[in-house]
């Protein structure tokens, strides 16, 4: 197995920073690359023992990038540190200027030299600063906005010296290099904070992770183990108040368990012997002994946060217009810059003071990462959202698919209905006695994991078990299960026993010996409580809701009937439903609820498959959203979350673009100085993320 290397990064401010270092690791054939700029991190898996991690690193940081290593001091020029020494030198130039501009003559700050001085450590922190990020854009063939901002802020500042050298007054405006620097470290720090908050749900979620757990040795001694030291099979003891440490069943003991930041499931839930319970719910009562069954990535919590942090990566078809223009923003932008200069001075006679002020106005006005910025910050966000509702979303491209849903088709079996079967009565032959039908039944089902199954032994177990004991005879000696007929059981005199579906479609179930009909059992399955609510939803947003199912003609109608969906189809094979899935897909985009291992085809065949999380792996492996708890009320709280998001995206593109599109005019005519410029840059990208974390907090029906 190659291996696979996670690094922590600094000093990455949107999508091009992180598909610079993409693009760098890629080409050096580096496989599975995973930049998120949002969290920092860096994931790959070498191929080539010829290039090192060392070497990456290496790569990364000439690149203009910070690796944080293990144990690493903190840098000490913060961003907050520039941002303060550009504050401190730029106030007394800015307040100079203004005070001019309003009348008032600051006599000291008429000095030249001294304003080249007060502007000079502003100067190098900003060349520093922007022109490294700015270098290094280039040579990594994606120039970003820093290249503008340098570019910008330099032309003022030598144009300023130039006119000191010389005596000129008129050409000397130091106040505009020193504010263009640090009104756009103001905006970086403003936006590195907004930032922050559109990835709370995944350091809500990384909280809940256990530091310590009691692990119980085979001697019955308890010891204090890390985290990560926790294996599958080890035993656990969890006391009230403690966070479950793990995935697993439990061993031993009952509890009160709060499961809500896991699964959006506001009531505790009682668990007890045989209980699977989730790694980071709160034990708010009671206590127990746990069998680990998955720790780290591989369990629900570890999954959870591994989505929310690789969300971003499935790029949303909407997001691909707004990259391939950033990818010619800058060169467009240069480009606009030079013709504002060329065309002021030249054609219109414009003073080559306010030709030179219009083209740095239009440099540093222009803002490419708000367009970079509008899809991750909005996906991260929805995907928290989803997240700490019990909803798990595998990738941006999702939400916006699963948007658009005009059909959702749901299985009935465990997924409209409980899966929980009971019998409403049994119609035993003449003669034949109760006792060894209850046996029967009991021998076969136990040896299938069919919910119907399941449900049986479950019933029966209290009628035929006595404290421990079996009461009755255990007559059989083979059982087989024949896939889609049912059970066959063989005793040792050559009698042959079946339990499977009766001819006549009733949905009833025939329990024969040798072809003789012992008995009859009609069962029911209810309705989930919340499954008319959530097809109700689906009807009020004009999406047409299906029963796909394998079950009875008759059953499947009852069930459709109480539920008022109008269409459905019954008796239907794993193939069959493939077809249904197909045609419909191709009808309109089609999400497929289900939660059995035979549904997986069909999930993964449907434009979105959402399984929930008590089905199958199969199913859960298959499909696009998981819902948590296992109830349907979550299905409308993904739609309207999904929409929402998709409604922040567009939003978010619509202002980058708008806000490029009348700015950059506007300076090239003159009409924005370059100090405006610097503000309204400095914030454009701050709207963006500011309407990302608006749905973090906005009130969705």
């Amino acid at each position: 197995m190659k291996k696979l290397v996670e690094l922590t990064v600094d000093g990455m401010d949107c999508a091009n920073c992180a598909a610079g270092i993409t693009r760098y690791l890629e080409r050096k054939g580096l496989e599975d690359v995973y930049v998120n700029f949002q969290t920092k991190e860096v994931r790959f898996r070498l191929v080539d023992e010829d290039f090192s991690v060392d070497e990456a690193k290496g790569g990364i940081r000439k690149l203009g990038y910070t690796v944080v290593e293990p144990e690493q001091k903190p840098e000490f020029w913060t961003l907050e540190r520039k941002l303060l020494i550009g504050a401190i030198f730029t106030t007394p130039l800015l307040v100079g200027h203004l005070l001019m501009s309003a009348g008032i003559h600051w006599s000291l700050m008429h000095n030249a030299w001294l304003q080249f001085f007060i502007c000079l450590p502003v100067f190098i922190l900003g060349a520093w600063h922007f022109g490294k990020s700015a270098w290094n854009s280039v040579l990594n063939g994606m120039p970003n906005m820093d290249v503008l901002i340098f570019i910008g802020g330099t032309a003022a500042f030598v144009y300023s010296l130039v006119g000191t050298l010389s005596g000129e007054a008129q050409y000397i405006f130091y106040e505009t290099c020193a504010t263009i620097f640090t009104l756009v470290l103001l905006g970086n720090w403003i936006e590195k904070r907004a930032v922050a908050q559109t990835t709370t749900a995944i350091s809500e979620l990384s909280k809940l992770q256990v530091e310590h757990a009691r692990r119980i040795m085979p001697s019955g001694t308890i010891i204090s183990i890390h985290y990560p030291e926790i294996q599958p099979g080890y035993i656990l003891q969890v006391n009230e108040g403690d966070k479950v440490p793990a995935d697993g069943e439990i061993f031993m003991g009952q509890a009160s368990i709060d499961e809500s930041m896991l699964t959006g499931e506001s009531l505790p839930i009682n668990k007890t012997w045989g209980d699977q319970v989730i790694g980071g719910a709160l034990v708010l009562s009671g206590n127990f002994q746990l069998t680990v069954g998955a720790v780290g990535k591989k369990s629900v919590l570890g999954q959870m946060i591994e989505l929310v942090k690789t969300a971003q990566q499935d790029k949303p078809d909407i997001q691909r217009l707004a990259d391939k223009i950033s990818a010619i923003f800058v060169p467009a932008v240069l480009g606009i810059s030079a013709l504002t200069f060329v065309l002021s001075y030249f054609l219109f006679d414009i003073a080559f003071k306010n030709a030179l002020m219009n083209a740095i106005a239009v440099l540093v006005i222009s803002c490419p990462c708000a367009m970079g910025l509008a899809t991750p910050t909005a996906v991260m966000v929805g995907v928290g959202r989803l997240a700490r509702n019990g909803i798990l979303v595998k990738g941006g491209k999702t939400l916006e698919i699963f948007a658009k849903i005009r059909n959702i088709v749901f299985d009935k079996t465990g997924t409209l209905t409980t899966g929980q079967f009971t019998i409403e009565s049994i119609d035993y032959a003449p003669g034949v006695e109760p006792a060894e039908v209850q046996n029967l039944i009991y021998d076969l089902e136990s040896h299938s994991s069919h919910p119907i199954a399941k449900s049986l032994v479950n019933e029966l177990e209290g009628k035929i078990i006595f404290n421990g004991q079996r009461f009755g005879p255990i007559s059989l000696n083979r059982v087989e299960e024949e896939k889609g007929k049912g059970m066959l059981g063989y005793d040792d005199t050559g009698n042959t026993y079946s339990l499977g579906a009766s001819e006549n479609g009733q949905g009833h179930l025939v329990l024969r010996k040798n072809g003789e009909q012992l008995a009859t059992l009609s069962l029911s399955d209810q309705i989930k409580p919340e499954a008319k609510a959530c097809i109700d939803y689906l009807k009020s947003k004009n999406i047409r809701p299906y029963i796909l199912s394998g079950d009875k003609t008759h059953k499947t109608e009852v069930v459709a009937q109480a539920l008022g969906i109008e269409h459905f189809f019954a008796e239907q094979v794993p193939s069959q439903k493939l077809e249904r899935i197909a045609q419909l897909s191709q009808e309109a985009p089609t999400a497929m609820v289900g939660d059995g291992i035979n549904d997986a085809p069909a999930l993964a065949k449907a434009t979105i498959g959402i399984s929930l999380s008590n089905g199958s792996q199969a199913a859960i492996q298959s499909a696009q959203i998981v819902l948590l708890n296992g109830s349907l009320e979550r299905l409308p709280q993904a739609l309207a979350i999904s929409a929402h998001t998709v409604l922040t995206i567009k939003q978010s593109l619509y202002w980058a673009f708008a806000y490029n599109i009348v700015a950059i005019p506007m300076a090239a005519m003159g009409y924005l100085n370059p100090m405006w410029g610097a503000l309204f840059m400095a914030f454009s990208d701050v709207v963006v993320i500011g309407n990302a974390i608006r749905l973090k907090y906005k009130k969705i029906s």
